[in-house]
C-alpha cells in the first residue's frame, strides 16, 4: 500500500521555498536595476524623489512578473521534492 504524504510537510516547503525564491529574486532584480540604470529600482519611499511615472511602471512591472514566475517554479519544485521524499 502506497504512503500518502504528509500533506503540511508539502505546503510549508513549497510556501517556505517561494519565499527564499522571492527575496533571491528581488535582489537579483535590483542588482540588474543598479547595473542598467545606476540607481536602485524606485520604492515607494521615493515618492517625493521625482522619478517619473514610466520609471515606476516598469519597475514595477519587471519585478511582479519576475517575482510570480519564481515563485511558482520554486513552490512547484519544492512541492514535487516534498512529495516524493514523504512518500517513500
Amino acid at each position: 500500500m502506497d504512503k500518502q504524504p504528509d500533506t503540511r510537510t508539502v505546503k510549508l516547503a513549497g510556501t517556505l521555498a517561494g519565499v527564499v525564491a522571492s527575496a533571491v529574486a528581488q535582489r537579483v532584480i535590483s542588482a540588474g536595476w543598479q547595473a542598467v540604470r545606476g540607481h536602485k529600482p524606485p520604492v515607494e519611499e521615493d515618492a517625493d524623489a521625482g522619478i517619473r511615472l514610466g520609471e515606476v511602471l516598469v519597475a514595477a512591472a519587471l519585478s511582479g512578473a519576475v517575482v510570480a514566475v519564481v515563485q511558482v517554479l520554486a513552490h512547484r519544485g519544492a512541492t514535487k521534492a516534498a512529495r516524493q521524499v514523504t512518500t517513500r
